[in-house]
């Protein structure tokens, strides 16, 4: 491949086409009529509008996305993550179209688009598994009586979900019949598909996911796991690599499951296979996403492998370019999701103009963007606007250069999850790893974000009364004003 269409936008479109330029690979950009100026489009070598803003009239428009291909001389699509990045369908339409589709194949994503399909593949290698069905509800009555000999809580999860929707805890076998047909509707809404399954509800568990990858001879490796507990409406926030509390033990059994995950589906390309862990270090089997995730930054700065790179190699035919026993764990690094949501009001997101945009610098910081200053956040798509990621030696070094860079990093005009980043670093639950999954749930609240402004305000505030006593001693020393001392500054005493 000499060239390759990007059929994705903003961050990850600017991080696949500098690994191909670095290549000697021409790019091509796919944008909408609202990411017209985006620097990804001028970064390409070649851009081509594919319609209006919305996604479903541009972005998930696979037939325009091919079409621009053809047109202007493309081999390759990368799908990046996200839109169609795990559509089988899109998969096998470009591989029908004489393309090259740089990631698996359409029935590698098939297989592990349903988390029912999932279960099953990966249960001929005796892939640790939460109890549950790994077939989708069918009779209520039947359904009942294996959630009771799984026993309560249970979760009721959509086949086909993600990011949350058609999930429901049921905490009795009074609720059980409801929240099956409430889960199933809001499936059947969301993904066009209302099958749900049953599992045991695992409390409060850590999210740890084992990133894959492998090649079109049947060569496999793990390249370690990434911690991402810190999550809101079931969306990460806060990723690093390697996790705090697993074992040399455990690490090595998490990913040679996760090969094993990806064998039963005949999968190439770069994966990540998703675990949770209890309290005692028991792992379980969650997913498979067959793509690139938005964390796999954290993976490359301790590995020094450009997982972008071994992307287009392997689409090419290539074998890896390592092995397994050529992987060691280099450091710590720390990955905060800069996103454009207000944390004092439930991380809603938050639209308007990049009045002031400086990312930090220095050593051991990476920071994967798509905006400039004085560019709109548009309301049309996600809110991740940057990744600001940290490497270091140990992980409280990756935390206190995470948490510098948090505070070089200068954006005005909208909120982001900045400051929510460096409180979370530095709590006690997070520098002992003693956390999960619930951990803004158990420990975050607004107010909190508070503390060093309200410090600075008051330092500033007290200045400046000292400043204004000052000019008015020396006022009344001249004999314009008489010295009275503020009273402000005496209660703040």
């Amino acid at each position: 491949m000499q060239k390759i269409l990007i059929a994705n936008r903003g961050e990850i479109a600017m991080r696949v086409m500098r690994t191909a330029r670095e290549m000697g690979i021409k790019t091509v950009a796919v944008f909408s009529e609202a990411d017209r100026n985006m620097p990804f489009v001028r970064y390409a070598d070649e851009a081509v509008c594919i319609g209006p803003a919305l996604s479903s009239q541009s972005y998930l428009r696979g037939e325009k996305i091919i079409e621009a291909a053809k047109k202007t001389g493309a081999e390759g699509i990368h799908p990046g993550y996200g839109f169609l990045s795990e559509n089988a369908a899109f998969s096998k339409a470009v591989a029908d179209a004489g393309l090259i589709f740089i990631g698996p194949p359409a029935h590698s994503i098939e297989t592990m688009g349903s988390k029912i399909g999932a279960k099953q593949a990966a249960k001929q290698f005796s892939v640790p598994m939460v109890p549950g069905t790994d077939v989708a509800v069918s009779d209520i009555n039947e359904a009942r009586k294996i959630a009771s000999k799984i026993g309560y809580p249970i979760l009721v999860k959509a086949s086909a979900g993600g990011g949350g929707k058609g999930m429901r805890i049921v905490t009795n076998e009074a609720e059980f019949e409801e929240q099956i047909r409430a889960a199933k509707s809001e499936a059947q809404n969301a993904f066009g598909d209302d099958a749900v399954f049953i599992e045991k509800y695992v409390a409060s568990p850590k999210h740890i996911e084992i990133q894959v990858i492998g090649d079109q001879h049947g060569n496999y490796a793990y390249l370690f796991e990434r911690e991402c507990s810190i999550q809101r409406r079931h969306q990460k926030l806060v990723e690093e690599a390697p996790s705090s509390c697993l074992t040399p033990e455990i690490r090595k059994k998490m990913g040679e499951c996760a090969v094993d995950v990806a064998r039963s589906c005949k999968y190439y390309g770069a994966g990540t296979v998703e675990f949770l862990v209890d309290d005692q270090l028991n792992f379980y089997f969650l997913e498979m996403n067959t793509r690139l995730q938005v964390e796999h930054c954290v993976t490359e700065m301790i590995t020094g492998i450009d997982l972008v790179k071994e992307q287009i190699n392997i689409a090419r035919g290539n074998k890896l370019s390592f092995t397994q026993d050529d992987l060691k764990v280099n450091g710590h690094a720390i990955e905060l999701r800069v996103c454009a949501e207000d944390p004092f009001n439930n991380f809603l997101p938050d639209t308007g103009r990049l009045e002031m945009y400086l990312p930090p610098k220095g050593p051991g910081v990476r920071v994967d963007d798509g905006y400039e200053g004085g560019m709109d956040i548009p309301v049309f798509y996600d809110s991740m606007i940057a990744k600001l990621v940290a490497h270091a030696a140990t992980r409280d070094e990756a935390i206190e250069r995470l948490c510098r860079a948090i505070d070089e990093f200068h954006i005005k005009g909208i909120q982001t999850t900045l400051p929510f980043g460096k409180w979370a670093v530095q709590t006690e639950p997070f520098r002992t790893g003693n956390f999960d999954t619930k951990f803004i749930e158990k420990y975050f609240k607004p107010e909190y974000l508070l503390t060093d402004d309200t410090e600075s305000e008051q330092v500033a505030a007290l200045l400046a009364a000292d400043v204004w006593e000052k000019s008015k001693k020396q006022q009344s020393t001249n004999g314009s004003l008489q010295h009275t001392i503020s009273k402000w500054k005496i209660n703040q005493r």
